[in-house]
């Protein structure tokens, strides 16, 4: 067991190998309203192809919070986020056959001599630079449908795709142009150096994709969210699940909400004690619904300041994105706005104007319209409104965003703020959102 002492400032440069839960060692204690700095590597196509993993992605030791216990909420305010890889790589994934069982990003399986998560080492680059140390074979699990590297500015603003001669460049450079922390036990996914689609130039805003809370039960960190963690119902691996009921033990770690970015507030679950709070997958850039299911994975420093909030019991995070980010009918009234809806309240005689503040609800499920039901139980149970109600104010105030696909969404909504008040959330919106 990691050291007990409360720390008012504490960084964490250690990570687990693909699992998130309560019985992963942590990695201190931070004072509530403290601050947590952390140094992640790339997760997704790493972790992926790194056979040794038992997930998809490399996340933070657990980080156990001051006066958090089960039942309430952990409020992370993103103050920064900075990447350190200079160039990635990514595409759309294909699948090889023989190197797993159910789960290409769980249960790794050498295809020649059956070892188990075998340890590997890297020959050469390309797809078959990957092999198993005890036989020799190709032991990834992934390679590219179709994939491409990219290549940033000192300021990490633009990335622009590069051709054979780049990509080359870059795998033979591949941890320190990837900027591997230390303790990261991956093997970058520069060294396939995949070259299609060069000379596209990217807009880059980075944020963080797996993101939140430990789980009361342990589970791959890249399936800790609805949809992901369908393909653990009926697992014949360690961290098979029997059905939903034990799914929703989630946390919705794992959302892929480019909202989730430097200036957000995040409120997480807290399922356990301490909350045990976890971050990766921090990613360049991503548009909404991470088409290819994968985006620009990089290393990268982060730091959040937290805050509890007691007995908020709440089944799934909330988001409270930056003001630029939110739909646009979900922004805060400007004051002429408030004047000209003043002018209607006396015109049609409304006693008064209801003061609300932007929310998001994040849901998850196999499908979005599963995840959009989700979202609407978790906002209805928040803010004690009937599904009408939700629906109502979000199709007036609000709307749906896709997270991810196949099944991770934000559910936006002006909500009343004395029932925001009521929820011990109403400061936070204020706050943010400079109310």
């Amino acid at each position: 067991m990691a050291q007990q002492e409360v720390q008012q400032e504490l960084a964490v440069d250690r990570y687990t190998l693909g699992l998130v839960g309560p019985d992963q060692e942590w990695a201190g204690t931070v004072a509530d309203g403290g601050t947590i700095k952390t140094h992640t590597p790339p997760a997704c196509w790493g972790p992926m192809i790194t056979p040794e993993f038992r997930g998809g992605h490399e996340v933070t030791q657990p980080i156990r919070v001051e006066n958090a216990e089960v039942g309430d909420a952990i409020a992370l305010k993103i103050k920064n986020i900075e990447v350190t890889s200079i160039a990635t790589s990514t595409g759309s994934m294909r699948e090889r056959e023989g190197a797993f069982g159910d789960d290409p990003f769980v249960d790794h399986v050498c295809p020649e001599c059956g070892t188990k998560w075998p340890e590997s080492i890297v020959e050469g680059t390309g797809e078959e630079s990957i092999k198993c140390a005890e036989c020799g074979a190709n032991a990834s699990s992934f390679g590219f449908e179709y994939g491409y590297t990219v290549a940033f500015d000192d300021d990490r603003t633009v990335g622009l795709t590069v051709g054979e001669e780049g990509a080359d460049d870059l795998a033979h450079r591949a941890d320190e142009a990837m900027a591997l922390p230390e303790h990261s036990r991956q093997h970058p996914i520069l060294l396939y150096e995949p070259s299609e689609m060069p000379g596209t130039l990217g807009h880059l805003r980075p944020f963080i994709g797996n993101v939140g809370t430990t789980p009361p039960i342990e589970m791959p960190d890249s399936h800790n969210a609805g949809d992901f963690g369908q393909f653990l119902i009926g697992a014949d691996h360690d961290w098979g699940l029997a059905d939903e009921d034990e799914l929703a033990e989630r946390t919705d770690g794992h959302m892929d909400i480019n909202a989730v970015r430097e200036g957000a507030v995040l409120v997480c679950p807290v399922k356990i004690d301490g909350g045990g709070v976890y971050v990766g997958d921090m990613h360049a850039n991503q548009g909404d619904g991470e088409l290819s299911l994968h985006t620009t994975d990089v290393s990268g420093r982060a730091e959040f300041e937290v805050e509890v909030i007691k007995g908020l019991d709440i089944d799934g995070p909330l988001l409270l994105p930056n003001e630029e980010d939110l739909p646009y009918i979900s922004k805060p009234y400007t004051d002429r706005e408030m004047e000209r809806g003043e002018r209607l309240a006396d015109e049609y005689d409304v006693e008064a104007i209801a003061e609300t503040g932007p929310i998001q609800v994040v849901g998850s499920g196999a499908t979005i319209n599963d995840a959009t039901d989700n979202a609407f139980e978790r906002a209805g149970a928040l803010l004690d409104m009937t599904e009408g109600e939700v629906r109502a104010r979000c199709t007036f105030t609000g709307g749906v965003e896709i997270g991810r696909l196949p099944g991770v969404v934000q559910l936006t909504m002006l909500a009343p703020m004395d029932r925001l008040e009521e929820r011990g959330l109403a400061d936070l919106v204020r706050a943010q959102y400079d109310r």
